[in-house]
């Protein structure tokens, strides 16, 4: 290994991972979650955290279209009408100690633009078994208010998700409510 392919500790000379995150909201009003799979060299660290589906943006991939391949990958779920688009990117660090640890050591956090769905389907269009050989997202999924999203996540999501419910929370309601 060259010692410029070695990961480094200095977050401030690493880039963002681009990614795209998706809040999907079923008829009741309530948000999809994953509980991650607990994965020592991930990049949410060990623990028991809830997540809205994300992933990262291939080279040359349009953030929408990657949301859409994402929450395919991810819950297999295509039964959805887009609602809004975050108005801006919106960034986080990794904690210190997995800098240089999480995606390779390439990234010292994500730069995320996030996107609403309404879901459309049934429940029974939801799997998030991946397929053979791949490491699973998520261990279980739940449907759950967009108040409880925060205590739910990682801590050092926190601030995104905040900015993500600043603005769709309002689309968090019962069609016809």
């Amino acid at each position: 290994m060259t010692s410029s392919s070695k990961p480094t500790r200095n977050a401030e000379a690493l880039p963002y991972r681009p990614c795209v995150g998706e809040m999907v909201i079923n008829a009741e009003g309530l948000v999809w979650i994953g509980r991650r799979a607990d994965s020592p060299d991930d990049a949410e660290g060990r623990g028991s955290w809830w997540q809205m589906p994300q992933g990262g943006v291939d080279s040359g991939e349009e953030p929408a279209a990657a949301a859409r391949r994402e929450l395919f990958e991810e819950t297999a779920i295509v039964s959805v009408d887009q609602i809004a688009e975050l108005s801006r990117w919106v960034t986080y660090d990794l904690p210190t100690e997995l800098i240089g640890v999480a995606w390779g050591g390439r990234y010292r956090g994500q730069r995320q633009k996030w996107f609403a769905y309404r879901f459309t389907g049934l429940d029974s269009e939801i799997n998030i078994t991946p397929p053979a050989g791949l490491e699973p997202e998520f261990v279980e999924w739940r449907w759950a208010p967009a108040g409880q999203l925060l205590d739910l996540i990682v801590p050092f999501k926190r601030d995104v998700y905040r900015h993500v419910l600043a603005e769709f929370a309002l689309l968090a309601r019962p069609i016809g409510g």
